[in-house]
């Protein structure tokens, strides 16, 4: 009974933290747009390009990228997609994944001011660090696919965006709280951060593993995620428990995510 009585909480606890993002951004609508904007001026204010800057600058990294793999040192690969073209879409992904996740530690601390000020929902703000990103990488993916692969495959590239951006919720809430109660891992994520992208199939293929490392690709749910991706989009080689691996994590972390945010919002005040 005790076994059932936890599966019970558990399950509804990831109700909750699938339901709670969605709805408080829904109730806090207004407010978050005009947060999103405050973020939008905050990076461009006094900028000639103004809003352009958004998106030129992701944009000029795959440029950089594609100058540096194609021109200068011409990698080739025995395979039916262009390395070049494999490296893009899976760059794109992880510089959105990376840029979520740092932000998320500093979230909280970046409006603290505005929180100490006025009543204000801080439920909402570990979804700053993931909703303006996501928008501009979605807009960035799909020029990249459309030049790489044509308009057919826009829309899968787009789809690609925003199906990960829902599979980071619940590690932003996680960071959120993590990196304003243990202040340390902020100076540690950024190497942690590297370490992955080694570690997952970006900057070579799966292949290229030797034998006896492999299990890194079952370990690391982003390298699930880049299977999937190059297997949608360019249509590579995926299986199902690529899928299986990532969902079972995301779901593994809603509730625990959710509820421990909660729990943590009254010393939030105290420690900013």
């Amino acid at each position: 009974m005790a076994v059932l009585s936890f599966i019970k909480r558990y399950l509804y606890a990831t109700w909750l933290g699938f339901l709670g993002p969605i709805k408080a951004s829904w109730q806090q609508r207004n407010l978050v747009l005009l947060l999103v904007k405050r973020d939008i001026v905050t990076r461009t204010s006094g900028t000639v390009l103004g809003d352009i800057w958004l998106l030129l600058q992701p944009a000029l990294q795959v440029v950089g990228f594609w100058f540096l793999l194609d021109v200068v040192l011409k990698v080739k690969l025995p395979n039916k997609v262009p390395f070049v073209d494999y490296f893009l879409l899976g760059i794109l992904a992880w510089l959105f994944i990376s840029e979520v996740l740092n932000r998320s530690l500093s979230i909280l601390r970046e409006f603290g001011g505005l929180y100490q000020r006025t009543v204000f929902p801080i439920v909402i703000l570990p979804l700053m660090s993931l909703l303006l990103p996501c928008i501009l990488y979605a807009v960035v993916m799909a020029i990249t696919v459309f030049l790489l692969h044509g308009f057919s495959a826009v829309r899968l590239g787009m789809l690609a965006i925003f199906i990960l951006a829902i599979w980071l919720v619940p590690i932003c809430y996680l960071l959120s709280i993590i990196g304003l109660f243990l202040k340390d891992i902020a100076q540690f994520f950024p190497f942690l951060i590297s370490i992955t992208l080694y570690l997952t199939p970006v900057m070579y293929m799966p292949q290229s593993l030797p034998d006896s490392m492999h299990w890194l690709l079952v370990v690391n749910p982003v390298a699930d995620i880049m299977a999937m991706l190059h297997g949608i989009v360019q249509g590579l080689e995926w299986n199902w428990f690529n899928l299986l691996r990532p969902l079972l994590l995301w779901l593994l972390l809603l509730g625990p995510a959710w509820i421990l945010f909660h729990r943590a919002e009254p010393h939030i005040r105290e420690s900013l």
